[in-house]
């Protein structure tokens, strides 16, 4: 079995656009910035022997307010860039009631059975509620990015640090 970190897009491998003090997706690839030490940290992950798959949701999309093909652009350049395993993406809005957007477990479960990935040794790091709901039902320990915005449910993660960079250390730490 393969141990995973599962990663959110948004406020942790990318900078989030805040508007009104809400974290939102950036809507071109100029606006898709890099947060600092995000490549060493996959780097790190990897040598750790750990999975690094990237879990987001993405419902500008089914709203209208995004096109896919400018969502795949960015992972294509994620992908170039850094060390990931696989991409998973849900486009649903939270009316669709589907098993994959986060704070359901369904990208994650999905990537367990498709990657062989035990659960019980793996963490969902994320900047929000949602992830952190997802990695808890998901079975994995949760890593916080951030604040969590202010949003309540943030208080369920495991570990709060400033950086993916930060999570990575904690993460390998815990897992020596």
């Amino acid at each position: 079995m393969n141990r995973a970190v599962f990663l959110d897009r948004d406020g942790v491998i990318n900078q989030v656009i805040l508007r009104e003090g809400r974290p939102f997706s950036p809507c071109s690839l100029e606006e898709l910035v890099f947060l600092p030490g995000v490549g060493e940290a996959l780097e790190a992950f990897r040598r750790g022997d750990f999975k690094a798959i990237v879990v987001t949701n993405q419902p500008d999309v089914s709203k209208g307010l995004l096109r896919r093909e400018t969502v795949e652009a960015m992972h294509e350049r994620i992908r170039h860039l850094f060390p990931v395993d696989d991409i998973k993406v849900c486009y649903h809005t939270d009316p669709d009631d589907c098993g994959c957007r986060k704070p359901k477990p369904g990208l994650i479960l999905e990537s367990a059975r498709e990657w062989s990935i035990d659960l019980s040794q793996s963490f969902m790091i994320g900047d929000r509620w949602r992830d952190m709901g997802a990695g808890r039902a998901a079975g994995c320990k949760t890593v916080l990015v951030g604040d969590g915005y202010g949003e309540s449910g943030a208080e369920m993660a495991d570990v709060r640090v400033g950086s993916l960079l930060e999570a990575s250390r904690i993460v390998l730490a815990y897992t020596l």
